[in-house]
């Protein structure tokens, strides 16, 4: 009976290794295809097929996307909006799950029940740009920020990962003098970074990939994130952002968008890295109690 159960275990392990390693393959090989079609020589991409490995080698396409600044003024403004939205998000989403994790806050429930609505229902695209739009922000990096300052599910684990936080703690720390703005920023805050790791890669990722908001608040091009530029050179793949000095058989659309796609791609990928530790813990905790 051992031995069948065994026997099982194995042959049940065997089939997920199998199935995990398809989905692996599955989900790291177009990222593969683009990464080696933007170091692929025009020549070869002009013959199509799927790529996997470079035959010949060539950096066309990034030497096309860096002759001119265009590329890195959008690198630009996606750096400031995801650093400075983020440190928003992250600050205005304490600064309200903290009071709404005391059970003693008047008026809580309503104020909860507030948030649970946005999550289902929202105003509709028209009458949030009608509000951006009387609050003076459009055509303005801060109508990227400002309006989705507060995401209501991560205010609501990170409300539920505060009330966690031993009582105790708060209480010593207001003995010694601490207000509740004290308590928040040196006792609080310090011992959600987990939490607030998780919850500001979050953020960030969804700061560094907007496109859509920018489409619609923002006229000047000169203020348009790097996702806006790659919309543009993808939906228009004759477009030229660089200067007029390549012939035609120097260059591939194909080989332009596969660059700039790895231009946008890679540098938030690189955070992930660091902050992947945080996840589980962060948003574990967070979940836990109600």
């Amino acid at each position: 009976m051992n031995h069948d159960n065994t026997l099982g275990n194995k042959i049940f392990d065997g089939v997920n290794y199998v199935l995990l390693a398809i989905i692996g393959i599955a989900t790291v090989l177009p990222f593969i295809y683009i990464l080696a079609v933007s170091f692929t020589s025009p020549h070869e991409v002009a013959k199509g097929g799927f790529i996997l490995f470079p035959k010949e080698w060539s950096l066309s396409a990034y030497k096309y996307i860096f002759s001119t600044d265009t590329l890195i003024k959008s690198l630009g403004v996606s750096i400031y909006i995801t650093t400075i939205g983020t440190a928003i998000n992250l600050l205005f989403t304490s600064l309200m799950a903290y009071p709404l994790a005391r059970q003693t806050l008047r008026g809580r429930q309503t104020i909860l029940l507030a948030v649970l609505f946005t999550m289902l229902f929202s105003g509709g695209l028209i009458p949030t740009y009608f509000v951006v739009k009387a609050m003076g922000l459009t055509n303005s990096l801060w109508s990227l920020m400002i309006p989705n300052a507060i995401s209501a599910f991560n205010l609501i684990v990170l409300k539920n990962f505060f009330q966690q936080i031993p009582d105790g703690l708060e209480d010593s720390a207001r003995i010694d003098g601490c207000n509740d703005v004290g308590v928040l920023f040196r006792i609080v805050l310090p011992l959600s970074m987990p939490a607030l790791a998780t919850f500001g890669l979050f953020y960030a990722v969804g700061h560094w990939n907007q496109f859509f908001n920018a489409i619609m608040y923002i006229n000047d091009n000169h203020k348009w994130p790097v996702q806006v530029l790659l919309r543009e050179i993808v939906i228009l793949a004759q477009s030229r952002i660089g200067d007029t000095g390549f012939e035609e058989t120097e260059i591939q659309p194909l080989t332009i968008r596969m660059a700039v796609i790895v231009f946008a791609t890679v540098p938030i990928l690189i955070v992930y890295p660091f902050l992947q530790k945080h996840f589980a813990k962060g948003v574990m905790l967070g979940s836990v109690k109600g």
